[in-house]
This record gives C-alpha cells, structure tokens and sequence, in this order.
C-alpha cells in the first residue's frame, strides 16, 4: 500500500473512482495563448521535469493505458495537452516537460513563455499537481517553477513519482524534506502526495483530492 496516504472521506474517495472511471479524451493541444479552449470549466494541470512519470500517472489516473503518450525523446512534448474528464467537468492538463532536449534556445523560449503565461493567467485553474521523483527530490527547475506559482499565487501541491522504486525509509526522509521547504512557499498545498503509477499507489488518493473541487454530479 501507498506510503502515509492521507485520508479522505469515503464518499470523496467513490467520487473520485465514479469522475475517473468515466469518459476520458484527449481534446486538443495548445501551443499558443490564443489557442487555448474557453475557460468554462475547473482545471487541474500536472507540471514537472521530463521523465518524472506524467503520462504514466495520467493513465494510472484514469485507467486507461494509452491517453497521454510519453515521448521516446525527453522534452519533446511542445504544447499543453487537454484532456476532457467525466464529459465536461473538468480539463486534467498536461504541461510539457521541465528540462528540455536540445533544441533551440528560441523553442525553449516560446515554451517557457506559453508555460508562464498560462499558470500566471488562467481564472479557471484550480491547482497545478507539481511531481517530483521520489529517488531525486527536489531539482532546480522545481524550485523556479515553484517561485513563478508562488509570485502568481497559484495554488500547487506536489506529488512524489515512483515511490515503489526507493526505499520506504528514503521516501519518507524525502517527503519529509519536501514538506518542510514548502511551509516556506505562499502558495504550496502542504500535504505531499505519494504515488507510483505502477503499483497503482496513491491513485484513490488523488482522484479524491482532485472529486474534491467539483460539485456533486
């Protein structure tokens, strides 16, 4: 079972399994401002290095094995990827990877600045999920991104991956640590998350956290 899983009410847990077991399609991918989709719906977006386990966790989250496709190139993925949840009631997003392969220094740039201004600017996101290898903690790149949601006041909450690859004793001296600097950052969630997409740990957990933000169906 998942490491210190925080508890959820039983009925938020089963709103969680119901949201997450229903429909599930990719919708489009931005790679502009101008071409995201109206904001008329809660979004959730997930946000972190390359290879740290988004698709993988994505399709844990909804079961399904295939919906959001790791790249065979890390940092290749070039556009926020929506996802439509349960026929409308909410956009999981996938943010491109953190740790870019090498391309242009112009591509990273436009990367970076569609990243920035959708977290800085998007009414309708209620939470970026921040995951964070559990065999490597916290990088530099976690900690720039974690100044940008602090200075936009974006509320964040981070998700260790891959949690059945170390150790208990290693994951929970990690979590620790994760959760010690983030009672210094404004707007950081202070409960960490820890899941492995494998074993399938953590995923109850995080479909309730994330039924928590929608009304009833």
């Amino acid at each position: 079972m998942v490491l210190d899983a925080p508890s959820y009410p039983d009925d938020q847990v089963e709103a969680g399994r119901v949201l997450f077991s229903g429909p599930a399609e990719f919708r489009l991918g931005v790679a502009a401002l101008e071409g995201l989709p109206p904001a008329d719906r809660l979004e959730v977006c997930f946000a972190g290095r390359s290879n740290v386990g988004k698709s993988s966790l994505i399709n844990a989250l909804t079961g399904r094995a295939k919906l959001a496709r790791a790249s065979t190139e890390p940092g290749r993925t070039r556009e926020l990827n929506y996802f439509d949840i349960g026929e409308g009631r909410l956009y999981l997003v996938d943010l491109p990877g953190f740790g870019y392969a090498q391309v242009s220094k112009t591509q990273v740039a436009a990367w970076q600045k569609l990243i920035k201004s959708y977290l800085r600017g998007r009414p309708s996101l209620r939470r970026v999920f921040l995951l964070v290898d559990s065999r490597r903690g916290f990088m530099d790149t976690d900690h720039e991104i974690m100044d940008l949601l602090d200075g936009s006041a974006v509320n964040y909450q981070v998700i260790l991956t891959k949690v059945d690859k170390v150790p208990k004793v290693e994951v929970e001296k990690t979590a620790a640590e994760v959760a010690a600097k983030l009672k210094k950052r404004g707007a950081a969630h202070p409960v960490v998350l820890q899941t492995s997409s494998e074993k399938g740990w953590g995923i109850p957990e995080l479909r309730a956290e994330i039924a928590g933000f929608l009304p009833p169906a």
